[in-house]
């Protein structure tokens, strides 16, 4: 064989894989055909924070005169911040390609496709392998609608060459209430499309509503339990009809409605790795697709979608094959982000879930952020621990509001570690902060599921 690992897919997963594996003295060779450090540095989650962060500028800008600075804003430059960002992605996607090629891999710029279970095709050249990694990642799908081709998506959304005055975001997931915050902020008049009561189907219900408040707020128009109809031309604009018959004229129509594993044109069926219903690359436990010696990771198999667990999953499946440490990644506990105006961070289970395996104790606070205090803005900070009744572990922390992310990121340590509300309760808190409000909940909102459930 040419090389004992073959990774298709420059991203997350890809590269920690192939870079782990070439540390271990696996001869490895990647491909990628678009961009070297995959969606979340070039059209995700890097990207898309830096435009958060634009937007939440113009928020501070306001609340600056309340603590007594005097400033004038005169706008926002559009193209300077995407020039910015473009820079930025450079550099990034410069050191994914630098950490593969100091490691020892061999770099394939093209697209790899299968030719049998041992063999791909890039370039016009065949390569054999003893293994092979599958790591191609997703991409946003649309919705099958009338005039369906006048949206964008967010690959577009992060290319703009200007920004529109007037958005329609359909959708109500990560992306879509991340860029509804983000285009609200840089001042565009900004509607919220979804079909749930609520956005962020899956999160703890106090914080979806938490969330709904805030985007509001923020001067997000919402439109919830309706789905669009059709899109058609009107002059410049697109006009958005909905099913409750109402019609909206905008700029531009953003579908974030989700995303698909990525596999168009690997020719997977001369390998025989097995496809799932919606595309995804089936795997075990241990990675391994339908073909013991191919494995895939991260967002191709549409199982835990975030970078992190992509990476995590890289770095395990190469000590495992190459480093003599066979070992997994835990999927229980994963803390997770939302980068909307203000974050959500959560980590552990919702409200739900832990009524679904029995009683529970949950505490909850709503208050106006010390910084809001002065400034005037009418935002509120929210945030949740989930105990089980019988044990006293905490089972989920949940928090809507400003430094969520890094908040949260502290106390994932805690819960994975198996921390009691007694341990929270006997830690000092770092005063003031918001933070010292998760170890001085002591007051119970209520107690749910088993017992306290029944009629």
């Amino acid at each position: 064989m040419d090389f004992d690992l073959f990774v298709i897919g420059g991203g997350s997963a890809g590269v920690r894989c192939a870079r782990i594996a070439a540390g271990h003295g696996a001869r490895v060779a990647v491909a990628e055909a678009r961009f070297w450090g995959g969606t979340c540095v070039n059209v995700g989650c890097v990207p898309k924070k830096f435009l958060v962060m634009a937007a939440e500028y113009g928020g501070g800008f306001a609340d600056a005169a309340g603590f007594g600075w005097q400033t004038e804003v005169t706008g926002h430059d559009w193209a300077a911040l995407i020039a910015a960002k473009d820079k930025e992605v450079g550099r990034l996607t410069g050191i994914y390609h630098r950490l593969l090629t100091q490691a020892g891999a061999t770099i394939f710029d093209g697209y790899a496709r299968f030719k049998d279970a041992h063999a791909v095709e890039v370039n016009g050249q065949i390569v054999s392998a003893e293994r092979i990694v599958i790591a191609t990642g997703g991409r946003p799908t649309g919705l099958d609608i009338p005039g369906a081709e006048l949206a964008i998506v967010s690959d577009d959304a992060l290319a703009l060459g200007a920004r529109p005055g007037r958005i329609a975001v359909v959708g109500s997931g990560y992306i879509a209430v991340e860029f509804a915050g983000i285009f609200a902020g840089l001042g565009a008049e900004t509607h919220l499309i979804y079909r749930q009561p609520l956005p962020l189907r899956g999160f703890d219900d106090d914080m979806r509503a938490g969330l709904a408040e805030a985007l509001e707020a923020n001067g997000v128009a919402l439109h919830p339990a309706v789905v669009p109809v059709k899109i058609e031309r009107r002059g410049d604009a697109k006009a958005l009809s909905l099913s409750d018959g109402r019609v909206l004229e905008v700029d531009e129509v953003f579908f974030a409605t989700g995303r698909a594993p990525n596999v168009a044109g690997l020719n997977l069926a001369a390998a025989g790795v097995a496809l799932g219903a919606k595309g995804e690359v089936l795997v075990n436990e241990r990675y391994e697709t339908s073909v013991p010696h191919i494995y895939a990771l991260g967002d191709v198999t549409d199982q835990f979608n975030l970078t992190p667990v992509a990476t995590a999953q890289g770095h395990a499946l190469a000590d495992t094959l190459f480093g003599g440490r066979p070992r997994g990644v835990s999927l229980d506990n994963i803390p997770t982000a939302v980068f909307s105006i203000p974050p959500i961070a959560t980590v552990g289970l919702t409200e739900a879930e832990a009524v679904a395996r029995g009683e529970a104790r949950i505490f909850l606070t709503k208050f106006t952020p010390m910084r809001h205090a002065l400034s005037g803005r009418a935002r509120k900070t929210l945030m949740k621990l989930v105990v089980d009744a019988r044990t006293d572990r905490v089972l989920g922390a949940h928090m809507l509001g400003e430094d969520a992310p890094e908040i949260i990121q502290g106390l994932a340590v805690a819960i994975t570690a198996g921390a009691t509300k007694a341990d929270f309760d006997r830690t000092i808190g770092i005063h003031p902060t918001a933070a010292e409000e998760f170890v001085t909940l002591r007051t119970q909102t209520r107690l749910v599921g088993g017992a306290a459930g029944a009629p």
